[in-house]
């Protein structure tokens, strides 16, 4: 699973990167070494906009949601904590995804992710769990595959206050390669350039095309190093999290 990750760029520098044509100031989020569950996390995406027709262009918006996505039919936020991942080979038939996976796609920006491994003290015989920092080898940024959902607060009366619908987001994950696949068998799935286009795009709903566009990424990118348990608490943050440690 992918259950923390960095993520430190710019709003601005996240623009350019993905050649977005909207995002809002006053929506920023502060620079995080130790994004979590439920945390605000930046999400690339494309819609109309509101009350537009079908024919209107999608816009491509840098908007942030929460991590953990929440269905539609959901009682509450709660369900969120439990699908923080969608799993790659099955994404696509999952009562909570299947809809987000044709309709509601986005990237999620991130200079890389921590997994843990299990390792014994030789000594004691006890086994601790490392954590491993994971990231591209020349320092450009994951954009990690995910879909997105809205959640209609029914405590909230007005269908126009924005305090009435929840966005939230999960992360697809593959099998882990390269050296991800040396600490934790699983790993959030990146999607190339090439690919950003038609993943994004609205209009494209085949199930088969778009579950072309998942392939594992290919090896020699990632590299891996062990970091401080500090990581561990979600209350850490900053850059010494991703600094390594023997």
């Amino acid at each position: 699973m992918c259950g923390r990750y960095a993520s430190t760029r710019s709003p601005q520098d996240l623009a350019q990167l993905f050649q977005v044509a909207e995002w809002h100031p006053e929506e920023a989020l502060e620079p995080s070494w130790n994004v979590a569950p439920t945390d605000d996390v930046w999400a690339v995406l494309e819609r109309r906009p509101r009350g537009a027709g079908e024919d209107a262009p999608a816009a491509r918006v840098l908007r942030p949601l929460r991590w953990g996505l929440v269905p539609s039919w959901a009682k509450d936020v709660k369900a969120g904590a439990r699908l923080i991942n969608a799993r790659v080979e099955t994404v696509h038939e999952k009562p909570a995804f299947r809809r987000a996976f044709v309709k509601r796609r986005c990237l999620i920006p991130a200079d890389g992710f921590y997994e843990w491994d299990q390792i014994r003290d030789d000594a004691s015989g006890k086994v601790r769990k490392q954590p491993y920092y994971i990231h591209p080898e020349d320092g450009s940024v994951l954009a990690l595959a995910g879909l997105y959902e809205f959640w209609r607060d029914p405590a909230v009366k007005d269908d126009d206050d924005p305090a009435a619908w929840l966005l939230s987001c999960t992360i697809i994950t593959t099998d882990a390669t390269d050296a991800a696949g040396r600490v934790h068998p699983r790993m959030p799935l990146a999607l190339p350039p090439d690919h950003y286009d038609a993943w994004l795009d609205p209009r494209h709903e085949s199930t088969d095309d778009l579950r072309a566009l998942l392939v594992q990424p290919a090896e020699g990118r990632l590299a891996a190093r062990p970091v401080s348990t500090a990581v561990n608490n979600v209350r850490n943050d900053g850059p010494q999290l991703v600094e390594e440690r023997t």
